[in-house]
């Protein structure tokens, strides 16, 4: 089966999913749009990979690698073209107390044990699961994301140099004031002007990176005292190579990595995965959970095998990409180039750039990425939905995204049951074709929720010597509704009455079957079934 599923993603990935250019065909415009649109994500990703760096405690390049890795990868093969990944603070928050115990050596064979578990994800094709998660869950995400994008901004407003390592990350530090706060944030306004202000003068080059070099060409020409690239770090390295992880090949390695593998793997999946859908909304695309799935493990599988910490999907980054035009393989790939070549050549140009217009672009994603007509339709959605959205918000700043997601999809999955559980109720009647039996047509589905109501709709004492359960309008689920049908047929047998069940579905029909219950011909109704359990004497008549 996994063979079958593997082709078929190698066979969809040749043939569709290669997409360099949009189908409209191929032009310069759109090639200049594409690389523009790659050129200004790759500045918005070095100074995130340098911070995501620090959070986890390891050296900026390692996470720098990261982004240029699991960006190119993902880029070439990916779900979805469009979507930016890299070295992201959702991952980094949980390789800090790994690396902090056991060394930068295990985190990378954390990160190649992570890319294969989500590589047997994809082959498997769980990336469908995701479509389980409810829309408010999926608003409680995104405008959770926007506020962490946000907080994490707030870093920048440090002064160069204060933060220490905490045992736990990069922390504390002293914040500016005076004038430098004053210029710092009359920068980022500027920087969020231009870009507001861009799109209406022209489209040629994408906003953000016309914002990013106007302000940039301001301050290194006036020679204005702020907060650059190259006050965070020094990003000047070479190509990665490739670096066997150097820990112990036994057991108790894998008792150590295994854990951080999988939580990495699942918040890099689910991350991955709702930005996919994001990205998919904005672009008018769908599918490619699986493909995803498989192009991030083998992303951090290569990553941990050159000295990379690992990543997933960047939503801040992917908004940027689609908002300045990115819609093909194109951008992803010249991001990930463009960054390579900070690296190797052009970091002492890179190091000028202001911190401030990097920080004006990414608020600029925040006000893009927040969804702000949840804040109106708060007071029109059912109250479980209004609660989920801003349950999903507040545990995805608190905690982390992966948490809110499953929370979120919890609590929705209880109230769903909760509402179908009130749903069921029946209407009696006498019957047309037994005489003197009593029927009873249920309305609403029957399963763990339902089944106590269920058999609180029955007069056992008071029916007559044959009763009918139609069900028609319902639908037997789960092996509690089965077990539900068994205990109101021994009550029945038990008065000395016989009770029969219409109009069971196909699929309840195959619940039955599978509960060990002998299918015979009806003569009464040709075109159903009739399922005898001989040890309570009772006729059930099952639909093809």
């Amino acid at each position: 089966m996994a063979r079958t599923t593997f082709s078929s993603f190698t066979k969809n990935l040749a043939i569709t999913d290669l997409r360099w250019m949009p189908e409209d065909g191929f032009s310069l415009g759109r090639l200049r749009i594409e690389l523009l649109s790659g050129l200004t994500v790759a500045l918005a990703l070095v100074p995130e990979a340098v911070a995501f760096a620090f959070v986890a405690g390891v050296h900026p390049l390692v996470g720098l690698y990261a982004a240029f890795l699991v960006g190119l990868i993902t880029a070439l093969i990916g779900g979805r073209p469009g979507m930016i990944s890299g070295a992201t603070g959702a991952l980094a928050v949980v390789m800090v107390a790994l690396v902090a115990q056991h060394g930068v050596e295990y985190l990378f064979a954390t990160v190649v044990l992570m890319g294969l578990l989500q590589v047997f994800a994809g082959v498997m094709q769980w990336g469908k699961f995701i479509r389980l998660v409810p829309h408010p869950v999926m608003l409680g995400f995104v405008n959770g994301l926007a506020i962490v994008i946000f907080l994490a901004q707030l870093s920048q407003f440090k002064v160069p140099g204060t933060m220490v390592d905490t045992g736990h990350g990069m922390g504390g530090g002293e914040w500016l004031s005076g004038q430098p706060l004053f210029l710092m944030l009359t920068l980022v306004a500027a920087t969020m002007a231009i870009i507001w202000v861009m799109p209406r003068i022209t489209r040629a080059v994408p906003a953000p990176l016309a914002g990013i070099g106007i302000v940039a060409a301001v301050v290194i020409g006036f020679g204005l005292d702020v907060p650059r690239v190259g006050d965070l770090a020094s990003i000047e390295g070479g190509l990665p190579a490739l670096h066997i992880p150097m820990v112990p090949l036994n057991w108790e390695t894998f008792e150590i990595i295994l854990p951080y593998a999988v939580i990495l793997a699942a918040i890099g999946l689910i991350e991955s995965l709702l930005t996919l859908n994001l990205v998919g909304d904005m672009t008018n695309q769908r599918g490619g959970a699986s493909q995803e799935c498989i192009a991030q493990g083998v992303a951090n599988t290569v990553t941990g095998f050159f000295g990379g910490m690992g990543g997933c999907a960047m939503i801040g980054q992917s908004m940027i990409n689609v908002k300045s035009g990115g819609r093909t393989r194109v951008a992803g790939i010249a991001a990930a180039v463009f960054l390579l070549l900070f690296i190797l050549v052009g970091s002492s140009v890179i190091e000028l750039i202001p911190l401030a217009a990097l920080v004006g672009v990414m608020f600029m994603v925040v006000i893009g990425t927040f969804a702000w007509n949840s804040l109106t339709i708060l007071r029109k959605v059912p109250f479980t939905d209004a609660f989920v959205i801003l349950l999903v918000t507040v545990v995805t700043v608190m905690e982390d995204l992966a948490v809110a997601v499953v929370v979120g999809v919890i609590v929705s999955a209880l109230a769903y049951a909760w509402n179908n559980a009130t749903r069921i109720h029946a209407t009696t009647r006498e019957s047309h074709t037994e005489k003197g039996a009593k029927v009873y047509e249920i309305n609403g589905p029957l399963f763990f929720g339902s089944s106590d109501g269920f058999m609180e709709l029955f007069d056992v004492e008071g029916d007559p010597d044959t009763v009918i359960v139609d069900f028609a309008e319902s639908r037997v689920v789960d092996q509690s509704a089965l077990q539900a049908i068994e205990a109101l047929a021994a009550k029945y047998e038990e008065a000395g009455k016989t009770v029969m069940l219409r109009h069971l579905s196909r699929d309840c029909h195959s619940l039955l079957l599978k509960a060990g219950q002998l299918m015979i011909d009806s003569d009464d109704d040709p075109d159903y079934a009739l399922a005898v359990d001989y040890s309570v004497r009772t006729g059930i008549l099952g639909g093809h």
